[in-house]
């Protein structure tokens, strides 16, 4: 299937509302839940309860306590995953960690050095022929100029583990473990606990709360006990139980491929490798083995080895340390004398995304990779999953704040949903260039699969086990022939073409691609919580197109608010330089009104305080004041903007004198206005100055995001 038929596929890409889908009736009970009154009347209920001890489900967890909301994390398992799984942590998700307690600074500091891992090397061994390396990293990417932070690389459970150590240091969570607390099975949660092994096993709804039934060992029997909470969410991975347990399925492209994962550590490989070809991936054909190492940290001799996998031909057993050692050998080119392998995992491919992300009248939600399964092809899984969450907190927040109806969370469908679908369709684009280059070398992975599934559907059911095995690998052995020094030359004319279109598939770009600036930071959201420029139509779905693409900053409706440094005015002589996205708070639902020191948008400034006061949600004004037209603090805002004291001076801090001024950065007049969510995306601006009344379109304007009847 094509990229655009993948997209057009799930036939649900732009919808003015999300489809609705009735939940089975065995937990649902369909009363009334349109407003937020039962969920704040009940403050008995645990606020948010939080299935999946993941990233993504820490990551809400402290983004919903930073709020105010009280929130419990279940995890199934009894410790954390040590299995390293994503490491690339793009742009958007490091300006997420930014707000984290310093967490993006700890990651910035823990990582390893970026020329260690900013190339990836297509070779026939590790100490064999390269036959092509692309670095993923551009000048642009040092400089700031987009975004006030890099990327990293990063093992997901060191991540994870960041995570749980700032829960429970700075924000006072327990890790709480079945057989070691006395009578917690009896116990009410009241939140800032993380309870380990704890598997959610059904889901009940009613008018007042979601019950989930959770099962968990205590002294070597199996228990169970009720949590009863206001909002459920399922951030419980690609096999979300939560996701079954309430009947969404899953749409789009299942088993593009089956793959094993062999986690081992070679500080012996990790040094060879720093000194003589550092990078992240390595891409190794040989006429022995294929496979692709992925390095996440040379330094401390870290790996994770993807190969392909072909049950039933193949299973576990065929994968055993000994023999993965072995496996390893023929794509090093020699032996380690230091190889541990520590874990060896079976996992599918997917690119799947959820039906529907919220349901049981808004109070079950899904998040990260319960709602949607992407090939790890750019990284955009773990990514897009904590974006979720980003998305997601502030809204939960202002509806149990019972400042907005439960309508809010719809939003979270109709915004994310889209944003997964497309990623979705990036990833597989990407992994089809990824699958380029074997298919270059004459070892088309479409052709690999078709005969795997010839021998289960044609002879699996005539001929013994052993025998299917032996002609797998007798046809897998003639492809890698391929591979031969003899045909993979410049002097053999066939191998001489090859390497020449291997050579023209790095300088075109059309490899596998590591960043996505225009996709990572450019993301819009076209309906949901925003208020749309009302003359402008609504653009047509982009299409993927599996390349690298710059980021260009818009100040639309829904995008995310542009980068651009300005320095704090005040009365101290050392005034800070922040971003535009540090004029958000981290640590409170608050809008922001950004505005030029014109008295148009004094008056709008005014009216905006009013509004939000009578809806009882934060806001705060930021006067941005052009470059070099103001020193120290300018009196002005304080006089106009009295009696109202939220608001903060910043002038413009330019890179140099062509740079453009921020208003035309947005393209927009000084006159312009525009209001920021809680999630650093624009929910409403003005090019202009305001025509009629400010106080009624600052009514307007926060009624519409909030999904409240204005009078």
């Amino acid at each position: 299937m094509g990229v655009s038929g993948f997209i057009k596929g799930f036939n649900f890409l732009h919808r003015t509302k999300p489809r609705s889908r009735v939940c089975p009736s065995f937990y649902l009970q369909n009363r009334a839940f349109s407003d937020s009154n039962i969920l704040n009347n009940n403050d008995s209920l645990l606020p948010v309860l939080i299935v999946g001890a993941g990233p993504v489900g820490l990551v809400l967890s402290i983004l919903l306590t930073k709020f105010g909301v009280k929130c419990a994390v279940l995890e199934k398992n009894k410790g954390f995953s040590k299995h390293p799984q994503a490491h690339f942590i793009n742009n958007r998700t490091m300006e997420v960690f930014r707000k984290l307690d310093g967490l993006s600074e700890e990651i910035q500091r823990s990582q390893p050095p970026i020329d260690s891992w900013r190339k990836f090397i297509y070779c026939t061994s590790l100490t064999g022929s390269i036959l092509g390396s692309v670095d993923h990293m551009h000048p642009q990417d040092f400089e700031k100029v987009v975004s006030p932070i890099s990327v990293a690389h990063y093992s997901q459970y060191k991540l994870t583990r960041l995570l749980v150590k700032l829960l429970e240091e700075n924000l006072g969570f327990h890790i709480c473990k079945s057989e070691g607390h006395e009578g917690l099975d009896h116990e009410p949660l009241r939140g800032r606990e993380i309870l380990m092994g704890h598997d959610c096993v059904s889901i009940d709804t009613t008018d007042q709360c979601v019950t989930a039934t959770v099962s968990f060992s205590k002294e070597g029997k199996s228990m169970t006990r009720k949590i009863h909470s206001k909002i459920l969410v399922g951030a419980d991975g690609a096999g979300s139980t939560v996701r079954k347990l309430v009947g969404i399925d899953l749409k789009g492209e299942k088993d593009l491929q089956k793959l094993v994962s062999v986690h081992f550590l070679s500080k012996d490989l990790g040094q060879y490798l720093l000194n003589e070809r550092p990078g992240m991936l390595f891409f190794i054909f040989n006429t022995e083995a294929i496979g692709v190492l992925v390095a996440h940290d040379l330094k401390q001799g870290e790996f994770v080895l993807q190969v392909p996998f072909y049950p039933p031909q193949q299973n576990l057993e065929d994968f055993r340390p000994e023999i993965c050692k072995k496996l390893i050998f023929k794509l090093v080119g020699r032996e380690l004398s230091d190889i541990d392998v520590i874990d060896i995992k079976p996992w599918v491919m997917h690119a799947e995304v959820a039906e529907k992300y919220v349901c049981a009248n808004n109070r079950i939600i899904l998040a990260g990779d319960a709602a949607h399964r992407f090939p790890p092809a750019g990284g955009f899984g773990m990514n897009t999953g904590i974006q979720d969450a980003h998305n997601l907190a502030w809204k939960i927040a202002i509806l149990l704040k019972g400042v907005a109806p439960s309508s809010i969370l719809a939003t979270y469908e109709t915004e994310r949903k889209p944003i997964a679908i497309f990623n979705t369709a990036l990833s597989v684009q990407n992994f089809r260039a990824a699958m380029a280059i074997p298919a270059t070398l004459g070892l088309n992975p479409t052709v690999a699969n078709s005969v795997h599934q010839v021998i289960n559907k044609a002879v699996g059911s005539i001929l013994p086990s052993g025998m299917q095995k032996a002609i797998l690998d007798g046809i897998f052995s003639i492809g890698r022939s391929q591979l031969s020094e003899f045909i993979l030359n410049e002097n053999n004319p066939l191998g001489s073409s090859r390497l020449a279109k291997l050579r023209d598939i790095f300088e075109e770009g059309k490899s596998l691609q590591l960043q996505f600036p225009a996709e990572d930071l450019g993301f819009r959201y076209i309906e949901g919580a925003i208020v749309p420029d009302s003359k402008d139509a609504v653009p047509a779905p982009e299409v993927p197109t599996g390349r690298r693409r710059d980021y260009v900053p818009s100040a639309d409706p829904g995008s995310r608010l542009p980068h651009m440094n300005v320095r704090v005015l005040s009365n101290s002589a050392n005034e800070e330089i922040i971003s535009t996205l540090d004029l958000v708070s981290g640590d409170k639902v608050e809008f922001l009104l950004m505005i030029a020191p014109v008295e148009e948008s004094y008056n709008l400034a005014r009216a905006a305080f009013k509004v939000a006061e009578e809806y009882k949600v934060s806001m705060k004004v930021c006067v941005l004041w052009p470059a070099d037209t103001v020193t120290g603090v300018h009196p002005e805002s304080k006089a106009t903007l009295a009696p109202w004291k939220n608001y903060l001076d910043v002038i413009e801090v330019k890179r140099s004198l062509d740079s453009l001024s921020w208003w035309r950065t947005c393209q927009m007049t000084e006159k312009g206005a525009l209001l920021v969510r809680p999630d650093e995306h624009i929910a409403w601006r003005t090019k202009s100055s305001i025509v009629g009344d400010p106080y009624s379109e600052m009514k307007m304007v926060l009624s519409t995001i909030l999904g409240i009847e204005s009078e």
